[in-house]
C-alpha cells in the first residue's frame, strides 16, 4: 500500500516539474530556468545545486530548513545575487525555494536574468518538500 503512494506521490512531482517547465516557456521565460519538485533529501545532498531559502527569518524559525540551504530572504534581485554569489561554484545550479513556490517563480525568473548558471525553481516549496516527508532542520545563519 505505502509502494503506491509513493508510485503516486512521484508521478505528481513528475508531472507538476514538466507542466512548471512548459508553463515558463510559453510565458518566455530565460532559457536557464526551470522549475523542479526535487524532495528535500536530494536538495540537501547535491552537491552540484546550492539551495538559498529566500523566506524571511521568521519563516525559518516557524517551519525550519533543509539541511544545508544557505539562507538569503529575498528583496532585490542585485542586492541577492550579491549576496548569493560568493557562494555559487562554477558549474553549480541554483535552487531556489520558499513556503508554496509563489515567491520563487517571480525571484528565480528576475535571477535567471543575472546569471548564467541554472536557475531552479522548487516546486512546490517547502510545503511540499516537508508534506513528502523531509524533516527540516533549524535554521543556522552562515
Amino acid at each position: 500500500m505505502q509502494r503506491r503512494y509513493w508510485i503516486a506521490g512521484a508521478a505528481v512531482a513528475l508531472m507538476a516539474g514538466l507542466y512548471g517547465n512548459l508553463r515558463m516557456r510559453a510565458a518566455g521565460a530565460p532559457a536557464n530556468l526551470s522549475s523542479q519538485a526535487l524532495s528535500g533529501a536530494e536538495l540537501a545532498s547535491d552537491p552540484n545545486i546550492l539551495l538559498v531559502d529566500i523566506r524571511q527569518p521568521e519563516e525559518w524559525a516557524a517551519t525550519g530548513v533543509v539541511e544545508g540551504a544557505l539562507l538569503v530572504p529575498f528583496a532585490h534581485p542585485d542586492a541577492f545575487m550579491s549576496m548569493v554569489t560568493p557562494h555559487l561554484a562554477e558549474g553549480q545550479k541554483l535552487a531556489l525555494i520558499c513556503r508554496s513556490g509563489n515567491r520563487t517563480s517571480m525571484a528565480s525568473r528576475m535571477v535567471a536574468e543575472l546569471t548564467d548558471h541554472e536557475v531552479i525553481d522548487v516546486a512546490g516549496g517547502m510545503i511540499r518538500v516537508v508534506g513528502e516527508g523531509y524533516q527540516p532542520v533549524a535554521p543556522k545563519r552562515r
